[in-house]
């Protein structure tokens, strides 16, 4: 088959679900301009509601291409945000918190996780969402752990708990800090440093001024530059589990994965590009658009992948994981902080 036939025969095959994925994101940014509230959760909710499309011949192929080529190129756009340059002008006393806040609650999560019977991949992603950049961080932790049995209900039951959970936070964690009278810098490093989401960072940041703003929104994107070393991390340590669950192919085995996936070097490239030139305003904000889009769709075709009934099986143990990780998060934050001060 020639490529460009070969080409056409993906494009029908894929169009029809990667289009009510792309509808069903759409629906969710409208309804999010409109109302407000978290625009990945209203994607993940809609999306189940058409879930009878999952197995559907003419819409499942599409859907499949969404949940996992469209997420990897929305994670490897993220990297468009960030500048070495941010990095530095946070300092080092604010990046060791950082730091040690993203470590310490990735292992947490391994404690508490085994405690409660939870896999040790299951744990490791958990943990990423929390401690770096929320739904982003899951679904690029996800494509680097080994295919297992729930695997991506799992993934979506945490994606819905740190959205939710960023969400309250979006609202009760600027209460905190002028409760505690925290200058720009200090309040802009608890916001930056615990809320799960970058949207929600940005809106409780800018509620007290300009100046927090400012600084959490850098500290957010700080944590979000460290998800590349995270999934390289995550990848290395699940290498072997990885090469295990592929299954043969006509009894052969599978080609062996890189270590390293491609949506990650295009992470790295992005970052490295836009430090040594620092790319126009507006090519960053299409860039940023465009991942976020991305990010959006996926999540939509996820939902369609899953039922609430199938949320529901995975039980309360995720969610008690998620809701310790992100207390430890907050706390550790705020006692660094009356060290600091």
């Amino acid at each position: 088959m020639s490529p460009a036939r070969r080409a056409r025969s993906f494009g029908v095959a894929v169009l029809p679900g990667l289009a009510v994925a792309a509808a069903v994101a759409a629906a969710a940014t409208f309804v999010a301009a409109l109302h407000g509230g978290p625009q990945l959760l209203y994607a993940l909710f809609f999306g189940v509601a058409l879930n009878f499309l999952a197995h559907h011949p003419a819409t499942k192929a599409g859907v499949e291409f969404g949940a996992r080529s469209v997420l990897r190129l929305g994670v490897g756009l993220l990297g468009a945000r960030i500048t070495a340059e941010q990095v530095v002008a946070l300092g080092w006393p604010t990046a060791l918190v950082v730091l040690l806040a993203v470590a310490s609650t990735i292992v947490l999560a391994l404690l508490v996780g085994r405690a409660l019977g939870i896999g040790r991949a299951r744990s490791v992603l958990a943990g990423g969402a929390v401690a770096i950049c929320g739904a982003s961080a899951a679904l690029a932790i996800s494509a680097v752990l080994p295919r297992e049995k729930d695997g991506e209900r799992f993934t979506l039951m945490v994606v819905v708990a740190v959205t939710v959970l960023s969400t309250v936070a979006m609202v009760l964690y600027p209460l905190v800090v002028r409760a505690l009278g925290l200058a720009p810098a200090l309040g802009g490093l608890f916001l930056g440093g615990t809320i799960h989401d970058v949207a929600q960072v940005v809106g409780a940041g800018y509620t007290i001024d300009h100046a927090t703003g400012d600084i959490a929104t850098v500290v957010k994107l700080f944590r979000v530059a460290l998800l590349a070393l995270v999934v390289a991390a995550v990848a290395w340590l699940f290498r072997a589990e990885r090469a295990q669950a592929d299954p043969p192919v006509d009894g052969r085995k599978p080609a062996r994965q890189p270590l390293l996936p491609w949506f990650l070097w295009l992470f790295v490239a992005l970052v490295a590009f836009n430090s040594a030139w620092p790319m126009p305003g507006e090519l960053t904000q299409g860039l940023s658009l465009a991942s976020r889009t991305c990010l959006v769709l996926a999540i939509a075709a996820l939902g369609i992948k899953t039922s609430f009934q199938q949320l529901a099986r995975l039980g309360w143990r995720p969610i008690a994981l998620i809701v310790a990780e992100t207390l430890w998060l907050a706390l550790f934050v705020l006692a660094a902080l009356f060290v600091m001060r």
